[in-house]
């Protein structure tokens, strides 16, 4: 079955769960995360799902990776599907602008299980979401990697990006050197 990306509902929470439970989460920065999704689908599923829809902003702040919080930027989340779940991909922006604040790091982020990895599901995923991006009216947006995460950085280049340079990240994430890449829509 080809990869597609689905918007989360009830009905694919399931698959979901069971990738948080077998020890995945959605945030390469903050393993706590997979943890604190799991208490907030205990607690009131649907609102859970609800929030991974967030086109305005509505949701409260944001923890970064150091505790602190910043303002939410208008986004969602979209769920890589392959007849099973196999990871997830979200796009947030700045609202009039395709540039960011600086303490967020770029406006695509993803993730893919580790028993779906090398399948290409990252390119596959980052294709179909760069549309949906466009839609927004963005000129382009900037994904990062880690320096030692080459699997992340073929799959933007796979889909037209362009190396901004080295950086380091602010000390909310943790201040390691990373990679700024660019992709025009």
């Amino acid at each position: 079955m080809p990869l597609t990306l689905e918007t989360p509902s009830r009905a694919l929470l399931p698959g979901y769960v069971a990738a948080l439970e077998r020890g995945w989460s959605p945030d390469n920065l903050r393993a706590a995360v997979a943890g604190e999704q799991l208490e907030q689908i205990a607690q009131d599923a649907d609102a859970f799902v609800a929030s991974l829809d967030d086109p305005d902003a509505k949701a409260g702040p944001v923890t970064l990776p150091d505790g602190s919080q910043v303002a939410r930027l208008p986004g969602f989340v979209r769920w890589m599907w392959d007849g099973a779940f196999c990871g997830s991909i979200g796009l947030r922006w700045s609202p009039g602008s395709s540039e960011l604040p600086p303490h967020v790091l770029g406006h695509i982020g993803y993730g893919v299980v580790p028993w779906k990895r090398g399948q290409g599901y990252a390119t596959r995923a980052l294709a179909l979401l760069l549309p949906l991006a466009r839609e927004r009216g963005l000129a382009h947006v900037y994904l990062t990697t880690d320096l030692d995460n080459v699997a992340s950085q073929k799959s933007v280049l796979a889909n037209g990006g362009v190396l901004v340079g080295r950086f380091a990240k602010a000390a909310a994430y943790g201040g390691a050197d990373s990679l700024k890449y660019k992709i025009d829509l």
